[in-house]
């Protein structure tokens, strides 16, 4: 959330996004986690079992996208 337009960020919003979609579309390529640093990496894995873990998102994943979507829109980090 802090520099919503950085290459790290849109990666993770994007893989973000593909787990938030109910129909499953694919809209992340997992040959990204290659062009993260290793910690950004383990941030999308611990995404990506989280998402397994809750099987359908909850109210509080669902507004921390919504959250996301309104800082990737306006582009800054407020």
């Amino acid at each position: 959330e802090r520099d919503p337009r950085a290459g790290r960020s849109l990666l993770l919003y994007g893989l973000i996004r593909t787990l938030a979609d109910p129909k499953g579309a694919c809209l992340f390529s997992l040959g990204k986690l290659r062009d993260l640093d290793p910690e950004a990496r383990r941030l999308a894995y611990e995404l990506m079992e989280l998402m397994a873990a809750l099987g359908a998102p909850d109210t509080r994943w669902q507004r921390a996208v919504e959250r996301l979507d309104a800082r990737i829109r306006a582009g800054d980090g407020n």
